[in-house]
């Protein structure tokens, strides 16, 4: 027998084993597809590769081993639709409207919301071929002229604002102590399915009133599953915004007791399984290593909530508040066979730099028609180079609350939320802390570094400057 025919079959084995592996670890000639949960209320300590001693997240601690862990990762807003509004378009409320005074979220029937002219990161990525799809809260206006389908993404499914609102009991302490006991029938929030037809029309669609959610968590990530499967073949960009853990908290039957930190940690292991859910897919459509996947939440724990409200870690207060608690965020970054295993940084991110890095890898650019407050994080997420963000902004409402510069944060208005933490105080001078050595904003060292102190208010003063305010689609409260 010839030499070279005893060696074509283990040639051809060796080829096809090669094949299989191909579309995990081999570059994708198309560009990656991407994949965002960004849940509700979540605290930084919450899950356990930040240090959660007994809620389990394997799913989430997997893409922390095989992916990137961030350590100061930033929300743009500590409550609910500024911070997606920062995600979404790549830029502060402040600039677009999408924030409030008076009114710091939307509530349904508000006049307000998302307007035409914003530029969104799914309509961005549409426009470059991909297919997009959202699976969860909007929180940006539930009139039609607001809804996701006519802001970039060709299907939504979810709810269009908090899952605490449309209460159908009468009074405040009658809500209040409904979140001890919470019935599906106490929120009227809808369920909606939405899209876009053939001819670029939008069908809404109400599947349900109120929703049922029991069962909320694991039809997302089923519907979003599907979404996955059926455009494996051309790019996409998934949006998972998880209702949960907002309050009122719900979860599957087959989650309750699941955890040993309650109610809320069943809620936080159910989240963790969607993840997996969907990290399974990825892999089993063998598009794995061509999808980039990130994690985080729209601001710190509901600290009023106490145990149904998650914690921070070792960072101060939360949700609401510009003290860290309340918006730097949990920030993973998985994507195998791109980001190194087990890569942890130090370096700052913020949930509105998601736009600039996820234009950059599809072969697009960011808007230069409006100021953008979104940087590209790819260098960082590749391991050849630093990463560009050396300051941060805290705002509440329309005013600078702190200012991050490198590893210091001046403070010069502090305020707590629903009555936590403190009422509203000017400081004068700045409080100021080393984030580096106090991450907990436990020891005002404004005293000791006086030179300090000058330098981040003085950037913080040219921020400001260069921020046009523009008018309040929150405090438009008039019903329709």
């Amino acid at each position: 027998m010839p030499r070279t025919s005893r060696f074509l079959p283990l040639l051809l084995a060796v080829l096809a084993a090669c094949a299989q592996g191909a579309p995990e670890s081999a570059p994708s000639a198309r560009p990656p597809n991407f994949v965002v949960f960004f849940a509700d209320d979540l605290g930084w300590g919450d899950l356990g590769s930040y240090g959660a001693p007994v809620i389990r997240t394997p799913h989430l601690d997997r893409m922390a081993a095989e992916g990137q862990r961030w350590t100061n990762f930033y929300v743009t807003a500590s409550v609910c639709s500024p911070s997606r509004a920062g995600l979404l378009t790549g830029r502060l409320g402040v600039r677009s409207g999408l924030y409030g005074d008076q009114a710091r979220v939307l509530f349904p029937d508000y006049v307000g919301g998302i307007q035409d002219e914003e530029i969104t990161i799914a309509e961005a990525l549409r426009d470059l071929g991909y297919a997009t799809g959202m699976f969860g809260k909007w929180h940006l206006g539930d009139g039609p002229e607001y809804v996701p389908t006519r802001h970039g993404f060709n299907y939504w499914f979810g709810i269009p604002y908090s899952n605490d609102m449309m209460s159908t009991l009468p009074g405040r302490e009658e809500r209040r102590a409904a979140f001890l006991d919470p019935k599906i029938e106490y929120w009227d929030v809808p369920l909606i399915r939405s899209e876009r037809d053939e001819a670029g029309e939008i069908v809404t669609e109400t599947l349900e009133q109120p929703a049922d959610q029991t069962t909320i968590t694991k039809r997302y990530a089923e519907e979003a599953v599907d979404f996955i499967r059926a455009h494996r073949d051309e790019p996409f960009f998934v949006y998972v915004p998880h209702s949960m853990p907002h309050v009122p908290l719900f979860r599957a039957p087959e989650f309750e007791g699941h955890s040993r930190a309650g109610l809320y940690g069943d809620v936080i292991e159910e989240i963790d399984w969607s993840v997996g859910r969907i990290l399974d897919t990825l892999e089993e459509e063998g598009i794995a290593g061509n999808t980039l996947v990130f994690f985080s939440s729209d601001n710190g724990p509901w600290t009023a909530f106490r145990t149904q409200g998650g914690l921070a870690g070792p960072l101060r207060e939360g949700k609401g508040m510009t003290w860290e608690g309340g918006m730097r965020v949990p920030g993973l970054f998985w994507w195998p066979g791109t980001i190194v295993p087990e890569a942890i940084t130090n370096e700052m991110g913020s949930t509105s730099d998601l736009f600039a890095t996820f234009l950059g890898l599809a072969g697009g650019a960011i808007p230069d028609d409006r100021p953008m407050d979104s940087l590209d994080l790819a260098p960082v997420l590749r391991g050849d180079g630093e990463g560009p963000r050396e300051e941060v902004p805290f705002y509440r409402g329309s005013e600078l609350y702190a200012y991050r510069v490198g590893k210091y944060k001046a403070h010069f208005i502090t305020e707590g939320e629903y009555g936590l933490a403190g009422e509203r105080t000017e400081h004068d001078p700045p409080l100021l802390y080393d984030l580096a050595l106090d991450p907990g904003e436990q020891w005002d060292i404004a005293a000791d570094r006086p030179g300090v102190l000058a330098d981040v208010t003085s950037r913080a003063l040219q921020h400001r400057a260069g921020v046009a305010v523009a008018p309040s689609e929150f405090d438009l409260r008039t019903g329709r």
